[in-house]
């Protein structure tokens, strides 16, 4: 898998006065530790009360799944990728573009398609489709690896947030992969709700 790191990651904080174990918290057989793992969307949100979300949670490691980075509506423009990139990067905030956990045009097809015979806009969406999940393991989380996220995230992810649009959790597909991340690392997943 490959991931875009978009902005250079800054050294770690480290607050204590001895130094940090860089070894602290990895298993036996040498990964890295796994950070805890947030999602959350945009929908809903303010531009302050979003990066007000993210400071107070601690992220350090921003993971853009969308396909497209841009949101419509002036009042999401603080979501379009290169305004993102750049307050990210005011904040300390690493940003990685994951590209290939976005779902491909044909799979948002046919979640579109569900959502009209629902009569639900996708911003009103509470849940996926089972067409969609399904589709979504095997396209994109079939052949995701995990541990090699967590390594190509490098040892600074110590807090990660998983960015899609949709408000609600169980209506993006941030949430299968969070639930991935789960599953194959035990990791704890915080999904946050920003208003």
């Amino acid at each position: 898998m490959d991931v875009e790191p978009v902005n250079r990651p800054s050294p770690p904080l480290h607050t204590g006065s001895e130094p940090p174990d860089p070894s602290a918290g990895s298993d036996p057989e040498g990964h890295l530790p796994a950070p805890k793992i947030l999602t959350l969307g945009v929908y809903g949100a303010t531009e302050v009360g979003f990066f007000a979300a993210l400071r107070a949670a601690g992220v350090d490691t921003f993971c853009d799944l969308r396909r497209r980075r841009g949101v419509r509506g002036s009042a999401y423009a603080f979501a379009n990728s290169q305004r993102l990139q750049a307050r990210l990067a005011e904040l300390g905030i690493r940003y990685f573009h994951l590209k290939e956990l976005a779902p491909s045009p044909a799979l948002r097809q046919h979640q579109k398609a569900a959502d009209q015979a629902e009569r639900t806009g996708k911003r009103q969406r509470t849940g996926l489709s089972k067409r969609f999940v399904s589709g979504y393991r095997q396209e994109c989380l079939s052949a995701f690896d995990s541990r090699k996220l967590l390594e190509q995230l490098g040892p600074q992810a110590r807090i990660v947030a998983l960015f899609c649009v949709e408000r609600a959790p169980a209506a993006c597909h941030r949430s299968l992969v969070a639930e991935r991340l789960r599953r194959d690392l035990g990791v704890e997943i915080v999904h946050l709700i920003v208003e």
